[in-house]
């Protein structure tokens, strides 16, 4: 019968020992890189939407912005002065009426017209 060695390993069982504990590690090690970069890769796109989402609101400011100024701008546009002076005009309605050339209700349309 053959005896059994106690004590240390052999040679072929410490290479054995060795070579899993060597593959054990590469795998960990392999799998915590994958990890990390994964990691990366989220952080990097989420700070890429966040610069996105605040270049939109910083157009859309922009365009409110600019809205609001061309409507200022039309606002403080001054009015145009009356080009027609009532008093004058009717005037001139009341004199062609006295010389017959507007009927009453002629008269009264434009005169109408002109005070509306």
């Amino acid at each position: 019968m053959m005896r059994r060695r106690v004590g240390r390993p052999g040679l072929v069982g410490t290479m054995a020992r060795t070579a899993v504990v060597a593959g054990t590690a590469t795998a960990v090690s392999g799998g915590m890189m994958r990890h990390a970069n994964n990691k990366a890769n989220q952080q990097a796109e989420a700070e890429a939407y966040e610069q996105q989402q605040q270049q939109q609101q910083y157009e859309q400011q922009a365009a409110a912005q600019q809205a609001a100024a061309q409507q200022a701008a039309a606002a403080a546009a001054p009015a145009p002065a009356a080009s027609v002076d009532i008093v004058s005009e009717i005037k001139k309605l009341g004199d062609l009426k006295a010389a017959g050339l507007l009927t009453d209700e002629e008269f009264a349309a434009a005169k109408a017209k002109l005070l509306a």
